[in-house]
């Protein structure tokens, strides 16, 4: 059953999410097992990826089926693969760099709760950006694969009229906002490593897309920036 796959995806999300924050926090020197930010942050992105899933479930079932794909196929490119591979591993170090920075390190001084408020908002922002273009898109699947045999159309409506990748645009604000939100100004700068993962990705993505999906070229003309409105 889709939505109970869906479900049971989320949970393994934020059991992942809450094993690397709250287990470094609980193991290093001077730190906690409660630690009450990260505990709210993982109870209000779990509620909010319950709610997502069981709405692309009812309202957008591909989209949520694309979603739950594996990150390796036959089809993937190998420079995607590699890709992949360094994503998971940039994204471990970037959340365990949290809450290390927060008890450990301190090399920078902690955000105020003005800037751990707006992080709340960026994190929110993120997840809106990530799941409208989610929903939007039915073939948003989490690799880069050959998508033909499976009908695979160009999307060009909702946030895909705006930019051509806005589900990698909504990464930024999720990314930046939770290191904000869990006050840490050195995650902060260590998210922005992401960006070169992004760059990476959307030029082996719309490589692929030239030659595998009829009209991208000229979706390109038609919306000419790829991930930030007016800037690139």
């Amino acid at each position: 059953m889709l939505i109970l796959r869906g479900l049971i995806g989320g949970l393994f999300q934020v059991s992942l999410f809450g094993s690397l924050l709250i287990v470094p926090a609980g193991l290093i020197p001077g730190g906690t097992w409660y630690w009450p930010r990260a505990l709210l942050f993982l109870g209000v992105y779990g509620c909010v990826l319950v709610i997502s899933i069981v709405a692309l479930a009812i309202k957008a079932p591909a989209s949520l089926e694309a979603r739950l794909k594996p990150l390796s196929s036959k089809k993937q490119p190998f420079t995607d693969r590699l890709l992949t591979l360094a994503l998971v591993l940039w994204f471990v170090c970037w959340f365990v760099s949290i809450p290390i920075d927060v008890f450990l390190w301190k090399l920078l001084p902690t955000p105020g709760f003005a800037a751990s408020g707006f992080g709340a908002v960026l994190t929110a922002a993120g997840v809106a950006i990530i799941m409208a273009a989610i929903y939007e898109n039915s073939f948003a699947a989490p690799i880069v694969e050959d998508q033909t045999d499976v009908g695979q159309v160009l999307i060009d409506t909702g946030p895909y009229a705006r930019v051509r990748h806005p589900l990698y645009l909504g990464f930024l604000p999720f990314v930046a906002g939770i290191s904000l939100w869990l006050e840490s100004y050195t995650s902060l700068i260590v998210g922005f490593g992401s960006l070169v993962w992004i760059i990476g990705r959307i030029v082996v993505e719309e490589r692929m897309l030239r030659h595998t999906l009829p009209g991208y070229s000229e979706y390109v003309e038609k919306v000419p920036y790829r991930l930030v409105p007016f800037v690139w």
